[in-house]
């Protein structure tokens, strides 16, 4: 049997290590896994879409990697909300 070296805590502590900003060491970053697979691809955009995306993706905080997935997921969720 695997044993975590990690002790266990009671949820109220989890929320206020949460709630403190860090919970790195209450979690098993060695054992995370992908919950999808993914293929890594690559897609060349003229310069000034590049600076647009760029903007955007700054004004909420993410990457510009992290906001074209988000732009793709939304749009494909619009097309098939079912799915």
């Amino acid at each position: 049997m695997k044993t975590s070296k990690h002790k266990k805590i009671k949820a109220s502590e989890f929320d206020d290590a949460f709630e403190s900003g860090d919970i790195t060491e209450h979690l098993d970053l060695k054992s995370a896994k992908a919950r999808f697979p993914t293929q890594r691809i690559s897609i060349d955009f003229p310069k000034n879409i590049i600076e647009e995306i760029d903007l955007e993706a700054a004004k909420i905080g993410v990457t510009r990697t992290s906001l074209i997935k988000i732009w793709v997921a939304q749009h494909l969720s619009s097309h098939h909300p079912h799915s």
